[in-house]
């Protein structure tokens, strides 16, 4: 066999998470786990797939994404004990599968299934949370979370401007969120909001059509196209006492919720790069240059090599993370030490996998150029690089480098 001619690759997608050579899934997940995660990835090849290009380049996304979804039960899936159903490790690689695919379909469907569900159960008092979730599994209720306003992100927690007065039995709510997917097609939004009478952040489940909402999608993005951010406003927006969930009364609260679910993301920024991977791999093995095909180009093998190295290190790091959160150690510096190295990492790959398709790189029709933008976003939400970075140092050193 010549250098030029191509042979089965020893690395090759296989199993439900695709590149997997040091099997993570099938040392971890039990095989009605990894069952689940096969029909996710079949209604992803057959109903998704067929419309992630459209939904790009209109920038919207389109009903059937969520119908694909929703009747597949993965909050609770088929013969999955409810331990595992609910473990990180389960829920991350539900995400790595989803993001392996499309980061804005990922986004969507944890916008539902993580953030939102998991402000509710842990926000929500025992009655609410027994009353809501089976609601939001079967997306009976729909809902997102709402913490980013225009002025303040990485410093929401001292910064946060958007009020909540309490009048008798009713909350008066005043402000304004930008950044929220799903909001403009969600029955629920989870606000938060200070409390003017003891400074204390609360959340509320405003409906998105009550009166004094407006809301507007964000146009003009660059990544998460499909995904519809929302930029809207609370202007005296009333709610009933029984629409505040009774467990958040403190920043302190909400940053527990979120630090369960930063390692998320990092689920996410190492699924991505097992997309690009993929699609720059299956483009080199049907592209001719020079009368043979790219993949038999050493430059193009060594770019390959170097991305397979960062799926694997990334996937290595996420299932430990999770694997810890599963026995109950929960760590802000690890977290953010697996977002913020994760989307690093994900930024070379998606370089990478854009360098080895060349010009077609910039086009969508190779997938790689949906990895390549999105790659941007997951780099600086939930928790930009500098910001997580601070929290490692602050672990590693003990001394506080925050402004």
């Amino acid at each position: 066999m010549s250098a030029g001619e191509l042979r089965d690759p020893e690395i090759a997608p296989h199993g439900p998470i695709g590149i997997d050579p040091f099997q993570f899934a099938a040392g971890r997940l039990s095989d009605a786990a990894l069952a689940s995660l096969g029909r996710l990835q079949r209604a992803l090849d057959d109903e998704v797939k067929p419309l992630i290009n459209e939904a790009w380049d209109t920038a919207t996304m389109p009903p059937g994404i969520i119908g694909a979804l929703a009747p597949l039960k993965l909050m609770e899936p088929e013969g999955v004990t409810a331990e595992e159903a609910a473990s990180s490790l389960y829920k991350g690689f539900r995400t790595y599968v989803l993001a392996r695919t499309d980061v804005s379909v990922a986004t969507v469907y944890n916008a539902q299934a993580g953030l939102f569900r998991a402000t509710v159960q842990q926000g929500g008092s025992p009655e609410q949370a027994a009353e809501l979730d089976p609601r939001i599994r079967d997306f009976d209720l729909t809902g997102v979370f709402a913490l980013t306003e225009p002025e303040h992100g990485s410093d929401i927690a001292g910064g946060m401007t958007t009020s909540a007065t309490r009048h008798g039995d009713e909350w008066v709510l005043n402000g304004h969120k930008r950044w929220i997917g799903g909001a403009v097609s969600a029955d629920v939004i989870a606000v938060f909001a200070r409390d003017t009478a003891d400074g204390q952040v609360k959340c509320f489940l405003v409906p998105r059509t009550a009166d004094g909402v407006e809301l507007s999608t964000i146009t003009g993005k660059v990544s998460l196209r499909p995904m519809q951010n929302a930029d809207f406003t609370l202007t005296d927006v009333r709610v009933p006492e029984s629409a505040r969930l009774q467990r958040i009364d403190s920043w302190r609260d909400v940053a527990s919720i979120m630090g369960t679910l930063r390692a998320d993301v990092a689920w996410i920024a190492a699924g991505l790069q097992a997309g690009a991977l993929e699609a720059a791999t299956r483009y080199v093995r049907e592209r001719e240059q020079f009368g043979r095909p790219l993949a038999g180009f050493q430059l193009i093998q060594e770019k390959l090599a170097r991305m397979a190295g960062n799926v694997v290190a990334s996937l290595g790091m996420v299932c430990q993370i999770s694997e810890l959160q599963d026995r109950g150690v929960f760590s802000d510096a690890n977290s953010s030490l697996a977002k913020m190295w994760t989307s690093l990492r994900a930024r070379e790959t998606v370089a990478l996998a854009r360098e080895v398709v060349g010009g077609n790189g910039i086009v969508i029709d190779t997938d790689v150029a949906r990895f390549f933008a999105d790659a941007e976003a997951v780099y600086s939400y939930e928790g930009t690089h500098e910001v997580n970075s601070l929290i490692v140092g602050r672990a590693l050193t003990g001394a506080s480098a925050f402004v």
